[in-house]
């Protein structure tokens, strides 16, 4: 397939650009590189287009491209920034989407792959955990309120001109190549303090939990997205494991060899305190199941932590 990846340059799209390639498609990333950079895919076969999707000149270029699917990363993807500018995040996650969108329609695309989030549920009480598909959405940051404007305008696009997507819910994402962005930042962020021998800080008390996925299982799950016949609704990729932040810091030490002693601040505004996603649909319709224990996946973010640290 020829396949568009927007924000492709990124932490999540480098791990799909190389596992699309190994499986024979041809691949265009657009990214602005603002959070992304070259270097994530230098000297892969790939166009590259460095463009902002809020831009609406990237319309015209993606309807001229005639993708066969788009798999659609590119957004603000922190919780925190969403609430100091609500503007920019909206600007980004809704117009940018409705840019490419249209680019993806006018240009024939058969279907949209989209990067929601965990966030979109909200805090959940222990009785639904682990998350399903069907919970009701209640975002509590304007970063999973903008998602979830982005799964009903699929809805829509799909109801109106017939674009066929598949909305992918991400758990907490970590791996190579991750920035201190994003809700499974936090694994980027501790392990470049502890390569460095700094401290490092949980806001809360550490009992809140994420389930954590490694990015290679996400590439995964989203190339089986592409080619599923089951499309037009969301599916959950997550590990369907509740993991404490006191009980990453236990492994990220083990895999760091090191004892780990964090502190502790106020928690943060916006916030989740508990969050497992369940992941039966996407096992029963993609045909797909994440692989990378938590262990084997922090051994090597913090291999590659340390290895870029020294360059």
């Amino acid at each position: 397939m020829k396949i568009l990846i927007t924000g492709g340059a990124g932490f999540i799209g480098s791990h799909l650009v190389r596992l699309l390639l190994e499986q024979g498609h041809a691949v265009t990333v657009l990214d602005d590189l603002s959070t992304g950079a070259k270097a994530h895919i230098e000297g892969l076969p790939i166009g590259l287009w460095q463009a902002d999707i809020r831009e609406k000149a990237v319309t015209a270029r993606i309807a001229a491209a005639h993708f066969d699917a788009v798999v659609h990363l590119a957004a603000q993807t922190m919780v925190d920034a969403s609430l100091r500018d609500p503007h920019f995040d909206a600007e980004e996650n809704v117009i940018g989407l409705v840019n490419v969108l249209e680019g993806a329609r006018l240009g024939g695309t058969r279907r949209v792959i989209f990067a929601s989030t965990a966030a979109v549920y909200g805090d959940v009480s222990a009785r639904d955990l682990p998350v399903r598909e069907e919970q009701a959405l209640a975002p509590l940051s304007f970063y999973g309120m903008t998602k979830v404007a982005g799964e009903q305008y699929l809805a829509l696009y799909k109801k109106i001109f017939g674009l066929d997507y598949v909305v992918l819910r991400f758990a907490n994402v970590y791996g190579e190549r991750q920035g201190d962005r994003g809700e499974g930042g936090v694994i980027s962020i501790f392990a470049k303090r502890v390569a460095r021998g700094s401290s490092i800080t949980i806001f809360g008390d550490g009992g809140q939990t994420r389930d954590f996925i490694y990015a290679g299982d996400i590439a995964s799950g989203i190339a089986c997205a592409l080619r599923t016949e089951h499309a037009c609704r969301a599916y959950n990729l997550g590990t369907q494991t509740e993991l404490s932040l006191n009980e990453l810091v236990r492994v990220l030490g083990k895999a760091a060899g090191k004892a780990l002693a964090p502190a502790y601040a106020a928690p943060r505004e916006g916030d989740i305190y508990r969050s497992a996603l369940s992941n039966a649909a996407a096992r029963r319709n993609l045909g797909w199941t994440p692989k990378v224990t938590l262990e084997e996946g922090l051994r090597r973010t913090y291999a590659y932590v340390k290895e870029t640290a020294a360059q």
